[in-house]
Parts: structure tokens; sequence; C-alpha cells
């Protein structure tokens, strides 16, 4: 691997380490009811446009710490095809938090984007 492909890694780990609990938030708010973790995971495929890049064992960690810091709730149900399943829902102190980060990433977002205008992509 090259020096730049590195730099281009770690540079896209520390990135996406905020972002994927801004995202699991969101998905979790806009669902509506308890999803498991490969529903949450699926979803944020379909609208997230590469949030988790493939790595779908990165979702877990995240939902723990999460549910660790009151942000989201889980339970545990019995499945028909395999093992039991956790669910997770968003707490009221998840949505708060959600609103909160959104703000800070749109506000992070437009300030960076204003300093690359003019850069060519």
């Amino acid at each position: 691997m090259s020096d730049f492909d590195a730099q281009l890694k770690k540079f896209q780990k520390e990135l996406s380490a905020g972002t994927v609990s801004l995202a699991l938030l969101a998905v979790l708010a806009r669902a509506g009811e308890p999803l498991y973790g490969y529903l949450i995971a699926k979803q944020l495929e379909r609208v997230g446009e590469g949030v988790l890049s493939g790595k779908q064992s990165a979702l877990y960690p995240v939902l723990r710490n999460l549910e660790g810091g009151g942000l989201l709730d889980s339970f545990v149900e019995p499945s028909v095809a395999g093992p039991p399943r956790r669910y997770y829902r968003i707490t009221q102190m998840g949505r708060q938090t959600l609103q909160t980060w959104a703000a800070a990433w749109r506000a992070t977002r437009d300030s960076v984007d204003s300093v690359l205008e003019g850069i060519p992509a």
C-alpha cells in the first residue's frame, strides 16, 4: 500500500468515526419502529450511500456504545430462522442528541465546504 493510500485510508477512518453514529441515530429515528442490526445495515446501504462502506460488523460496537450512552434502547426477541435478534430503538435523549449532532454536522459541512470552494474535485 502506498503512502497516499495509507493516508487516505486513515483520513476516511477518522471521518467515519462520528458519522456512523449520526447516521445510525437518523435511521432509527426515521424508522418509527425497532430494528435489528441487519435491517439497520440495509437501511444505511439504501439511504446512506456508503456510510458503512461494506463493513457491517462495524455497526454493532457503535450500536452498543450508543445504547451505553442512553441514546438507544434494545431488547432481544426469538427468531424463527436462526438465533435471537436484538432490536434497537432510539430514546428521547437519542432524539435530542440527533438534533444537536445534525446541527453540528451541518455547520461543520458548510464550514469545510466554504474552505474547499474553488478546489477542483
